[in-house]
């Protein structure tokens, strides 16, 4: 059996959105499920919508998902000379002829066939002349005139094309350059791609290419249509149901795993399966289970979704994409202990890396911003006593560790006859400078006895110089 080859085709006349990353997703899964090769080529012959920025984007969306290609990228725009010889190889054979018929002509051939109740199609004038090339004639391909093709599909079964409601369509523009059904089959044959999975808007291009196939002798490749993303109003999914391009979410805050784990639920299963880990789905993937119903983007899921992996990864894979957040703050910091400890304090609460790297900002301040309202409420007079009496056990503890933490709070409330949060509380406002943050022995922790024990002491000093 021949190594399973997938393809992902890309214009570039914009960013990577749901849709296409999906399409792209399945196709780069299937490949490394099946050990075969994953290839990707921009189609970029619509030169006035086509841009160097488009592409950059794409790929830089492609690799921050981790969808890597084994060949390409291949640009259509330098493919135009193979493209050409097959065209040529297509008249020779008597597959396809040249057609001297001008727009205006093809248009009246079709407001007649209209007008008798009939397809509108060209009628087929130049099929018999034997004309040469010149200067505004186009290719035609030599379609059955009777008959049926019928498109074997993965996902949606048989869907069958009477080739009588098909003309002979143009394959060649009278520019010389290729049109998109000749190129991409010309694409697909000469890189070996021989499975196809694409979205279902692509359905009615199919039987036009696998006639192209048929003239050219060769084999078929595997067709498999996916059917679109929907918004909850079950309209084609745009940007006022909350989607956005794939760079987005990463500015976002989402992670890589997490937008590959929800973009492969938008029309596949395994079982009851929400959450799955990279590995699991290149495991588990099939086109067996690609449904054949549209999927509905929902933003909360994929919010929660995100939350959920942000859990699962162990700190120091997190801190990866943790410091491109903190980055856009301003805050330069390193994958080291001290962002691990910064991390494991905030994953449990965080549901994006840009809420958490928000959390985490005052561990790298050297002075605490503190809220007014909060230093008000909490950082008075009354509670000199017992900041400076932390302060005092915290620096001389020896072992800084949370039993040792547990035991200097213990103490206090001892002698204070204060509860819990009556002390937390205004600890926790001299360290973050707010009334909010991660479980208190935790954070303190991960700030360090140093840190902790300056800041508890500029507090005091705020305190004093307020009073």
């Amino acid at each position: 059996m021949e190594p399973i080859v997938t393809r992902f085709p890309p214009s570039p006349t914009g960013a990577l959105h749901i849709g296409g990353a999906r399409t792209a997703l399945f196709n780069w899964l299937y490949a490394r499920k099946k050990k075969g090769k994953f290839i990707l080529r921009i189609e970029d012959t619509d030169t006035v919508r086509s841009t160097k920025e488009s592409v950059g984007a794409i790929l830089e969306s492609l690799t921050w998902l981790g969808i890597d290609w084994d060949e390409g990228p291949y640009f259509q725009t330098e493919r135009a000379t193979i493209y050409t010889e097959y065209i040529e190889r297509l008249v020779e054979s008597g597959s396809a002829y040249y057609c001297s018929c001008t727009p205006e002509e093809v248009n009246a051939m079709r407001e007649a066939a209209k007008a008798n109740g009939l397809k509108p199609m060209y009628n087929g004038r130049c099929r018999k002349k034997n004309l040469g090339p010149g200067d505004n004639t186009v290719v035609r391909l030599k379609t059955p005139q009777t008959g049926v093709t019928i498109v074997q599909d993965i996902v949606k079964g048989d869907t069958a094309f009477q080739n009588s409601e098909m003309d002979d369509f143009i394959i060649q523009r009278s520019d010389g350059s290729a049109m998109y059904n000749l190129a991409v089959v010309i694409d697909d044959l000469t890189m070996g791609i021989n499975t196809i999975i694409r979205g279902d808007d692509h359905l009615i291009n199919t039987p036009k290419q696998m006639l192209i196939y048929q003239a050219l002798g060769a084999d078929m490749p595997s067709f498999g249509h996916v059917p679109m993303v929907l918004g909850a109003d079950k309209s084609r999914l745009s940007k006022r149901h909350g989607a956005m391009s794939v760079g987005e979410y990463k500015h976002l805050g989402f992670l890589p795993d997490a937008m590959i784990n929800y973009l492969v639920r938008l029309g596949w299963s395994h079982g009851d399966q929400e959450f799955f880990e990279r590995n699991d789905l290149i495991e588990k993937f099939d086109l067996e289970h690609l449904g054949r119903s549209a999927s509905m983007f929902d933003n909360d899921k994929l919010l929660a979704l995100n939350a959920k992996h942000i859990q699962s990864k162990r700190p120091e894979i997190l801190a990866d994409h943790f410091l491109f957040h903190l980055k856009n703050l301003g805050i330069d910091a390193q994958n080291d202990a001290f962002t691990q400890g910064v991390i494991e304090t905030l994953q449990s609460r965080s549901k994006t890396l840009v809420e958490m790297a928000k959390g985490a900002a005052f561990y790298y301040q050297e002075d605490v911003q503190f809220d007014e309202k909060a230093a008000h409420k909490f950082l008075n007079p009354d509670c000199l006593d017992m900041l400076q009496t932390i302060a005092d056990d915290i620096e001389g503890l020896e072992a800084y560790t949370q039993a040792t933490l547990e035991h200097v709070f213990k103490k206090i409330m001892d002698q204070t006859h204060l509860k819990f949060g009556k002390i937390a509380q205004p600890i926790r406002v001299a360290i973050t400078g707010t009334t909010v943050s991660p479980g208190i022995f935790e954070m303190l922790l991960a700030l360090g006895q140093e840190k902790t024990v300056q800041r508890i002491k500029t507090a005091i000093r705020l305190i004093q110089d307020t009073a």
